[in-house]
């Protein structure tokens, strides 16, 4: 079946385009069926930290947010004085994506940016720019703040985030993980959370729910406790306290009790492994990165994303430093990607075909 623009069900632009799965909407109508307390004091919001606190086998503190650019701005922000700096990759989010927020919320705050052709880091490189500060007449870095699943869809392992946190623990840092799809690298892993993070030396973590098929929350989890002091006040001043924070919390329960976040995970990663391996016989694309988590990273030949784009799927030709970038989600099928791939095979064959004189 063939669907115009306004009528395709799914797209591969964004797993924010992705609707809410059923866990979050039978624990949503949980949390809905009595009067309860607010802004956190419920029992929603108390069995969620916990669940938290048994997934990442430590005494984390944990706070939620409406979505991930807030939390990866207030978690900085505790971190860092107005004279202080974060670095981080020249495609993380906060550098391209989150229109200063950091900033915002810690006045005087900046990014310093590297760029590496994978979406990751070094620890050779964090150093020499932690280096290259004139002292006092530069900003001090003070976070190193890192995105896993990276921005063009590889993951960080446990060893390389082991060696990123000392060092940048050496140089007085902490270290700030962006995890939007951290579900995703999990996945991809097959490791623990807490393998990820506090094993490895992170700081904090921003986990989250928006991209792995959650309505609107993000988790903020603190493994350094010293970070999250008054913690949520920033919350509140920032207008990122829920007063019906049971709603937040719940989507969390759902997601957490039976192993649907990895689960839904497992199965975006699943649809983006199937989708490169299909991609590679179609002429006129090539693959751009390494397939691991839930983003395909594609050029195609001339005219052939305009075609696709004129078919009605949707996919970005903005993201990293070229081609298009392709996102499975929690519900893409194995039907959505056979259509595209069709479409491109069609597509690829009309632009090479002879034309007539």
């Amino acid at each position: 079946m063939s669907f115009a623009a306004s009528e395709r069900p799914r797209h591969f632009a964004s797993d924010n385009y992705a609707g809410v799965c059923p866990e979050v909407w039978e624990a949503l109508r949980s949390a809905d069926a009595n009067h309860s307390q607010g802004y956190g004091d419920d029992p929603h919001t108390a069995e969620a930290r916990e669940r938290f606190r048994t997934l990442f086998e430590s005494e984390c503190e944990v706070h939620f947010a409406f979505n991930g650019t807030a939390a990866n701005s207030l978690v900085i922000a505790a971190a860092c004085a107005p004279f202080q700096a974060v670095i981080c990759h020249a495609y993380a989010h906060i550098e391209t994506d989150e229109s200063n927020a950091p900033g915002f919320f810690a006045h005087g705050i900046k990014t310093l940016p590297i760029g590496s052709p994978s979406g990751k880091l070094e620890p050779d490189a964090v150093e020499r720019v932690f280096r290259q500060r004139r002292d006092i007449h530069a900003s001090e870095p003070r976070v190193l703040s890192l995105t896993q699943s990276t921005e063009l869809g590889t993951v960080y392992s446990p060893e390389e985030l082991s060696s990123l946190c000392q060092r940048a623990h050496s140089l007085g840092m902490v270290v700030h993980v962006d995890g939007a799809r951290f579900s995703n690298a999990a996945a991809s892993l097959g490791v623990s959370p807490a393998e990820l993070t506090w094993k490895a030396g992170v700081d904090a973590l921003c986990f989250g729910g928006t991209k792995n098929g959650m309505l609107a929350s993000e988790a903020v989890v603190f493994f350094n406790q010293d970070l999250a002091r008054h913690f949520k006040r920033r919350c509140k001043q920032a207008g990122q306290l829920a007063s019906k924070m049971r709603y937040h919390a719940a989507q969390w329960n759902g997601m957490l009790s039976a192993g649907a976040w990895l689960r839904r995970a497992q199965h975006a990663n699943e649809m983006a492994r199937l989708l490169s391996d299909r991609l590679r016989s179609v002429p006129g694309v090539r693959l751009l990165q390494p397939v691991e988590a839930n983003a395909v990273f594609v050029d195609f030949s001339p005219g052939l994303a305009e075609g696709l784009l004129a078919l009605g799927w949707r996919f970005y030709t903005d993201v990293g430093p070229g081609g298009a970038r392709l996102m499975c989600a929690w519900n893409t099928s194995r039907e959505d990607v056979e259509e595209f791939v069709q479409h491109a095979i069609v597509t690829a064959g009309a632009k090479s075909a002879p034309k007539s004189r």
